[in-house]
């Protein structure tokens, strides 16, 4: 079994940790993070370290010593230098472009996609076909980034679609005469 939770979260600099009451928040440059904690564990803030700790020796309390542990590393990681999902579009007339707070998507159906940018998330296309997602929280990055992909996933003829930089599609060979 892991013992993640046994190691202290290291604080770099022009970041703040601060504990209130049950809850944890955390700024930095890419501004602020707030986490709830669960009744399984506590959390102490010393200088520039975090430490988290299970309150019992049931499962539950050993489980979310570690979770808890994690997400405060994302917390810190993410008010610091922030977290980016990169994806790529294939396909002939594929592209993507950002028109004021959205995201305008011509994925060969017969209609625009437009996708509205969450608050906290940045989304930037340096082409017509790839998109950069970037913010704060690990959680949010990933979920816009799979929304997105969403709507034309790639497939495995052609791998035409959405696909992450570092995805690697598994391509089939096609009909035989």
């Amino acid at each position: 079994m892991s013992r993640v939770g046994k190691y202290p979260v290291t604080v770099p600099a022009g970041v703040q940790v601060a504990l209130q009451g049950r809850t944890v928040v955390a700024k930095g440059k890419n501004g602020e993070l707030t986490l709830d904690l669960t009744d399984h564990v506590d959390v102490t803030v010393e200088g520039s370290s975090v430490a988290v700790a299970p309150r019992g020796e049931d499962r539950r309390a050993r489980t979310m010593w570690g979770t808890t542990r994690s997400l405060i590393q994302s917390m810190v990681t993410g008010v610091s230098t922030g977290f980016v999902k990169s994806m790529e579009i294939t396909g002939t007339g594929y592209r993507a472009a950002v028109q004021g707070s959205d995201l305008v998507l011509n994925l060969g159906y017969s209609h625009e996609i437009r996708y509205p940018v969450p608050k906290g998330i940045k989304i930037t296309c340096e082409r017509p076909t790839a998109i950069r997602v970037e913010g704060a929280d690990k959680r949010q990055v990933g979920q816009v980034a799979a929304e997105i992909r969403g709507y034309r996933g790639p497939e495995p003829y052609k791998g035409k679609g959405i696909r992450y930089d570092n995805e690697v599609i598994l391509r089939k060979e096609g009909k035989k005469k």
